[in-house]
């Protein structure tokens, strides 16, 4: 859940990731961003049938991958990865190379599909007694808003961090006036004829 909430992947491009995607380091090999990422890499062949929705280019040079979706990792990110890596996966792995795995039943140590990942939000909000359904897309809308909120005069921050197409799309969607904010009430009192 944390790599949901700290970036605006969506399940297809989670459940298909690969370890060789993850470079959470800095400065890895690839040269596409100097802080900790991952690439999101379209794969049709994935076990797990998951695929990244967005397809663009994306290469091994010298067994580092390169292109795809680049997504920044959060330090929480990078901290529960190796958590699941030493105390998860690495007693279940079953050779595949794929990140998500199954850890318990028939299926043990075969990739996670995007379906698990559903139903795993599905039960965790029944479990916390949530009135609503937790989706994926919960996650990405809910953290392109805070990068907005975090950013609010730059659309182009929210459209990096989130891989979005269109600075001006979210800045349409996501950006909204705080409506406790000083300059909003200065802004009605003016049309309004209360100027102080």
């Amino acid at each position: 859940m944390t790599w949901l909430s700290d970036t605006s992947l969506r399940i297809g491009g989670l459940t298909g990731l690969h370890l060789v995607d993850l470079h959470l380091r800095e400065n890895a090999g690839c040269g596409d961003c100097p802080s900790p990422h991952l690439h999101v890499c379209h794969r049709p062949g994935n076990l797990n049938r998951a695929a990244a929705k967005i397809k663009p280019d994306w290469r091994v040079v010298d067994g580092v991958v390169c292109g795809g979706e680049v997504y920044r990792a959060s330090p929480a990110m990078v901290s529960s990865y190796f958590t699941y890596m030493t105390t998860e996966y690495t007693a279940h792995a079953a050779g595949h190379g794929m990140l998500l795995i199954q850890l318990s039943g028939f299926r043990r140590g075969e990739p996670w599909s995007a379906d698990a990942a559903r139903g795993m939000l599905r039960r965790a909000g029944r479990r916390a007694l949530l009135a609503g359904r937790i989706t994926p897309k919960a996650f990405r809308h809910r953290f392109t808003s805070a990068v907005m909120d975090a950013a609010p005069d730059d659309p182009r921050v929210a459209q990096t961090a989130g891989n979005w197409s269109s600075a001006r799309m979210v800045d349409e969607v996501y950006g909204h006036p705080d409506l406790h904010a000083p300059e909003f009430t200065a802004a009605l009192r003016t049309v309004w004829g209360e100027e102080e």
